[in-house]
């Protein structure tokens, strides 16, 4: 049985006329009228009936529909399968920050190896300005980084992850839920600094201050700095997904601060422009089903190409 007179009866189904399924499938009226009469030898019954001027199903028509539609639909799957597997490496390799690797990575590579079960996925931790070299060097495939930019690359915003003032359980600040950068000079602070222009903005907001804050430690990672705070040896300002577990435990509070409202670190997904990466909406796709990133509103988890 022809899949080409097949798709002409549920086409003439779909649009009610003889006429413009040819146009939709660029053949000619007399065409799609001999598929029809082929099919209809071939299954030995007619499938349609004329009612004025409608082109209506008859009833061995209605019956054999569903099964027509199937089978396009197999078709269809089966088309896209094979340009899935052209496009589909053997071997994937992802550049990733720590932030990334520590707090996205472990969920979202389980989820792309299942969508993708041929392909191979290789990971490499880095910073952004070596991830980036990386990537120019074909040394990676895809790189989640801090927003940059350059003209060889391909940046697309992956997700925002607001940064908050984050205490221990039993911290005065709890109480209330929020304080002011002023109330914040005489708590021992925990500085994480990550590089970005976002936690700039922080350092900006103390500079209005007429004391410097108390920066008690120093440290380059979330993780220590976390742990700093939950032995309560001090406070401090945290993305939302390196705490997003011990918040859901009662273990850390978030803290509103009117002064740092709307900071938050920004990372993003670069490709190289001559290699359009096919993972990007399969990545976006990925990270909505986090909880965390489902309880942020709309427009922090948004994938749009930004070049």
């Amino acid at each position: 049985m022809n899949i080409e007179n097949i798709e002409a009866f549920v086409y003439i189904n779909h649009y009610g006329s003889f006429n413009k399924a040819a146009e939709v499938l660029f053949l000619s009226q007399p065409s799609v009228s001999a598929r029809i009469q082929t099919l209809e030898r071939e299954l030995g019954c007619k499938l349609f009936e004329r009612l004025g001027r409608q082109i209506l199903l008859t009833e061995e028509g209605r019956r054999f529909l569903p099964y027509a539609q199937q089978v396009l639909q197999v078709i269809q799957k089966g088309k896209q399968r094979i340009q899935t597997a052209k496009v589909t490496p053997q071997e994937l390799t992802i550049g990733c920050t720590v932030a990334v690797s520590n707090y996205v990575i472990p969920e979202l590579l389980p989820k792309l190896k299942q969508k993708y079960p041929q392909t191979n996925f290789k990971l490499i931790t880095s910073t952004t300005d070596q991830l980036l070299h990386k990537l120019m060097n074909k040394e990676i495939d895809i790189g989640f980084v801090r927003k940059v930019m350059h003209p060889a690359i391909r940046t697309v915003s992956f997700y925002e992850d607001p940064i908050s003032l984050y205490v221990y359980k039993d911290h005065p600040f709890v109480q209330k839920g929020r304080a002011t950068i002023t109330s914040l000079q005489e708590q021992p602070l925990i500085f994480f600094e990550c590089g970005s222009l976002d936690w700039l903005r922080i350092h900006r907001v103390f500079e209005t201050l007429e004391f410097p804050p108390d920066i008690a430690f120093h440290v380059d990672h979330s993780e220590t700095a976390k742990k700093l705070v939950l032995q309560k040896a001090g406070i401090a300002f945290l993305p939302g997904l390196s705490v997003h577990e011990e918040v859901m435990r009662g273990e850390l509070f978030p803290i509103y601060i009117p002064e740092v409202t709307g900071i938050s670190l920004q990372t993003s997904l670069i490709t190289l422009k001559e290699q359009p990466s096919t993972f990007a909406t399969t990545l976006a796709e990925l990270l909505h089903e986090n909880d965390y990133f489902r309880s942020q509103q709309p427009d922090q988890s948004l994938l749009h190409s930004t070049i």
